[in-house]
């Protein structure tokens, strides 16, 4: 059997240098001397997939069949075959094992032996086929588990609903038998899969529905029987460590779980309706990594502007948009920037959705008083260079936040407007002087969220002429290819995957100044930024427009959500 290196450099065009550079590398770090040459750029994945091939005999599959059967589920758990990338595949017209690193050969044999497999053929496909492959025969185990969960329901279990679940138990390990915690389980890990930031129970005359927000929109779960109702809802008011016995006031709680390799917080909120009580969950997964400024789908000029603007040692910086919108994430992504040994950086927040390090965060608890205003009362006692407040909710924070800029401090802070110049006029409308507004404010961003278009299915389409006139679009549109998502299994056919912000960044000039002292009128303002001869501002439309010219959303994306 020749050499891996061997085979390298006589089938694949690589130069001995490159061979020679990458051993030097396997010596001072270990690692696979292919893995190294693909992340030197020396050569791609699948040449790489193609002389492993060749060294071990094993045949290469570029692709894997979408009718598998998903028998093996409750046989080998799901992070075993995503950490070693293996996939066993049963058709009707055959059976193998597929695999992308020859290397997890052990891993390979004691798979085999749990499937009963022994001696089964094996071959080589690229990562990502297997990745997908073991997430959809998951997924599709878990759809038909949530069935079969839900006719095992029945009337009389009152005592399953007392069994205490682990409070951080990883959910795809709890093998309760009690159907309703199986199937609080599966709506909760089915729910994590698909990347869901809400979960809602929506009991109305003879159903109850469940929904998940992915994306921004909204998809049906499940639509169980009526009877399962009572059982479903106690279970996740027993989890939030709610009341279950208080039907007819609002409740709020909390409950962490791990799924996998995530810790999730979620927040549970009930709501007394005619036909029973709603519960609506939210998702913050932990582990999520913070995105940078340059993640956010920000321009690059507004980018700069932002740079800039962070980096003032005094007043005030608004975010404003709906609930939803990614203004958390976008402070929070200034603040890494700003995150230096030599800064003293104290939010006050409700509820802390990222941990940081270096950053001590305040959560505000209205049953004890510490609320907006209290906490930041007692954070500008305590010798801070930087200042986030979660939310500007009434006349005492606005005060506060304004006093806190005025006297040397950096303040970030949320508001609810829609759109940048708004902010001003809600400000004023709250009792805030527009002296201290002028004076105190440095720039106000308005933001919103719009689904990209999924990468694996994205094509190019001319739309109807008349329908850009409909819209009123300019002549660049008329001559442009636009692209839409023409639905496969990576975005559950929805033909967009993931999220990016449209962003309007008013930065306030002398004359935006001077024109807050005179009117509070958003449309004035607005008018003056737009006009602006420095740093003309962008609408969030203008915005979202240039990136559907850059072919990252669509015309329909950018219109529903301005």
């Amino acid at each position: 059997m020749k050499p891996l290196g061997q085979i390298l450099l006589e089938s694949f065009n690589i130069e001995e240098e490159d061979i020679s550079h990458a051993l030097q590398i396997q010596t001072e770090q270990g690692g696979l001397l292919g893995n190294i040459l693909v992340q030197e750029k020396k050569i791609t994945e699948l040449e790489l997939l193609h002389a492993l091939s060749l060294h071990s005999g094993l045949e290469l599959r570029k692709s894997l069949p979408t009718d598998t059967n998903p028998f093996f589920t409750n046989k080998v758990s799901i992070g075993f075959l995503k950490k070693f990338k293996m996939m066993p595949i049963a058709t009707p017209s055959e059976s193998f094992i597929a695999l992308a690193d020859p290397a997890y050969f052990q891993q390979l044999d004691d798979l085999q032996r749990s499937l009963h497999w022994e001696g089964i053929k094996t071959v080589l496909t690229p990562e990502e086929e297997i990745l997908i492959a073991v997430n959809t025969a998951y997924d599709r185990s878990s759809q038909g588990a949530a069935d079969q969960v839900l006719q095992d329901i029945d009337e009389d279990d009152p005592e399953a609903l007392l069994s205490e679940i682990e409070e951080t138990a990883d959910l795809l390990d709890d093998t309760s038998d009690a159907p309703v915690i199986k199937l609080v389980n599966l709506i909760l890990s089915q729910a994590v899969r698909d990347g869901a930031s809400d979960i809602h129970v929506e009991p109305y005359k003879d159903r109850v529905k469940i929904r998940k927000r992915v994306d921004g929109i909204l998809y049906d779960m499940l639509t169980p029987q009526k009877h399962v109702q009572a059982k479903l809802i106690s279970r996740i008011k027993i989890m939030g460590k709610m009341d279950i016995a208080e039907k007819r006031l609002p409740q709020d709680g909390r409950i962490e779980i791990r799924i996998a390799d995530k810790n999730i917080d979620l927040r549970v909120s009930s709501l007394p309706t005619a036909f029973g009580e709603r519960i609506v969950m939210r998702l913050l997964d932990k582990s999520n990594v913070l995105l940078s400024l340059e993640q956010l789908g920000m321009s690059s000029r507004d980018l700069d502007l932002l740079m800039k603007l962070i980096k003032v040692p005094h007043g005030i910086i608004l975010v404003t948009g709906p609930t939803g919108s990614g203004k958390t994430t976008s402070l929070y992504s200034a603040l890494s920037v700003l995150n230096q040994p030599d800064v003293n950086i104290i939010t006050v927040e409700d509820p802390i959705e990222y941990q940081i390090n270096g950053i001590s965060q305040v959560q505000v608890n209205a049953k004890i008083d510490l609320t907006f205003a209290n906490g930041l009362r007692t954070i500008v006692r305590q010798d801070p260079d930087i200042i986030l407040v979660g939310e500007i909710r009434d006349i005492e924070t606005a005060n506060m936040a304004i006093q806190a800029a005025l006297t040397g401090h950096l303040v970030f802070s949320t508001l609810h407007t829609n759109d940048a110049a708004s902010a001003v006029t809600r400000l004023i409308d709250m009792g805030v002087e527009p002296f201290l507004v002028s004076s105190s404010v440095n720039a106000i961003m308005a933001q919103r969220l719009v689904r990209k278009i999924c990468p694996h299915c994205r094509e190019a389409y001319t739309p109807a002429p008349e329908y850009l006139e409909q819209l009123a679009l300019p002549q660049e549109f008329h001559d442009a290819n636009l692209y839409l998502g023409r639905g496969c299994e990576e975005c559950l056919y929805t033909g967009y995957h993931g999220r990016l912000g449209i962003y309007e960044l008013m930065v306030l000039s002398e004359q935006i100044r001077s024109t807050i002292l005179t009117t509070s009128d958003a449309g004035q303002i607005k008018r003056e930024a737009m006009a602006d001869p420095e740093n003309p501002m962008l609408t969030l439309r203008m915005d979202g427009l240039q990136k559907v010219l850059d072919g990252v959303t669509t015309l329909e994306e950018v219109f529903r959500v301005t």
